[in-house]
Order: C-alpha cells, then structure tokens, then sequence
C-alpha cells in the first residue's frame, strides 16, 4: 500500500476562454508522501495552483484522476466534498481572505462553526492554534489592527485549526515583505517537521521554495524533467 497522500496519474485540465481552449496542465502523474513538504515552481500559466486547486476537489479535472487521502474528490457530491475539505484541508490564500469585521480569534474559530464542537472548545482550539503560530495575545484584535504578517499566520491558525492532514499553501508570501515571509515559512516548516504536516506550496519564489523538502517544476502544464538554473 502506497504512503502516498496525494496521487495524480495523467491529470489533464482544460479550460475554455470565450473559442480557445487552454491546456492549464497535461498528464501530470504526482505523488506526494504523508508529512513531505513539497513546493511547486512556475512562472504565471504554468499549472501550478490548477494543481493546488485540483487537489482540494475545488475543480475536476478534464482527464486522468487524482486520489487524496484514498478518496477521489472529483466524484464526490458537493456536501460531501465541503465536509471532507473542512475536516482533512487546511488552505492558505496569498490574499488572506479573513473576514474584516471579526476578530483574529473569530476568524479562526470559522472552520469549526461547520462542526457539532461546543462554543467552549471551539474557542479553547481558536486559542490553541492562534498560540502555536505566535498570536496568542493578538486573539481579539481585527485584520485591520495586524500587519501583512500577521494576517498570514492568523490565516494560517485558521487552516489547522482542524488539525488537517494536509495544507495547501497558494503562494502564502506573495503579498509580504522579506521579513513576514520568512516568518511565515519558518512557521510552514515548523509545522511539517514537529507536528508532522503534510504541505504542498505553490510559490513562484525560489526563495519560499528552498524552504520545502522536495521542489517540483511546471511549465506549460507539465512537470520539467531537470532542475531549472536559478538565475
């Protein structure tokens, strides 16, 4: 039996803008082991967070199939989907999208509104995730009171929440300075390595990228047989 906690084989996504089709990728076979931190490289149009996407059952794909942790989210009905997606994905958006008039604590506690837990442990696993990325005493503060950094590790607090198997990262440091962005992978990386969690990134950055285990390339929907030279 594979360890293996996302499987691709010849995954193929197509799109249709006004008479074109585009092929966003093409036969993609990928694998990713439980508790590896795999980063995905490309420049805009490559397929990357298609994939990212894919793997979140947040789109199907045109051809070939894709196993998350043994389901196939690509058949599942929407409700069952939603369900699976807040119990076993915790997504990381470059935009944050936290919601401007609750505060941090709220925000994190947002997941767990779809599950049975009393408000009381909803509120003890917000403050236990809000402290483990550093935030604790940040908890009753608004977005708007929290610097680009902040807001990225109170969006990160609110992606495991539900303690996820698996987090799935869309450039989490495009819209931060040098500083909040190596916090930020710092966090990633201490999360993959003490708490066992398995990350896939999506990151133009060579930078953010060194930050994980294993560093995969797309280019044109398909994935480079050699590394890249870094300019």
């Amino acid at each position: 039996m594979s360890d293996a906690i996302v499987e691709a084989k010849n995954l193929t996504k197509e799109f249709r803008r006004g008479q074109t089709q585009v092929l966003a990728l093409e036969q993609v076979d990928l694998a990713v082991d439980r508790g590896e931190f795999v980063a995905l490289m490309g420049p805009s149009g490559s397929g990357k967070s298609t994939l990212l996407h894919l793997i979140a059952g947040m789109d199907k794909p045109t051809d070939g199939e894709i196993h998350v942790l043994g389901e196939e989210p690509a058949t599942m009905s929407e409700r069952s989907l939603a369900r699976w997606r807040n119990h076993h994905i915790g997504f990381v958006f470059q935009a944050f999208n936290l919601i401007p008039v609750l505060t941090a604590q709220e925000n994190v506690e947002l997941p767990l509104k779809l599950t049975s837990l009393p408000r009381s442990r909803r509120k003890e696993m917000g403050q236990t995730a809000l402290k483990l990325v550093g935030l604790d005493d940040r908890r009753d503060h608004l977005p708007r009171q929290l610097s680009g950094g902040q807001e990225q590790r109170v969006a990160i607090a609110r992606a495991i929440v539900t303690d996820p198997d698996l987090i799935l990262a869309d450039e989490p440091t495009g819209n931060l300075d040098a500083n909040s962005a190596r916090e930020v992978l710092s966090l990633l990386q201490k999360l993959n390595k003490d708490f066992g969690k398995t990350i896939v990134m999506v990151t133009h950055d060579p930078h953010s990228a060194a930050a994980a285990s294993r560093v995969l390339h797309l280019d044109k929907g398909k994935f480079l047989e050699a590394e890249p030279a870094i300019a």
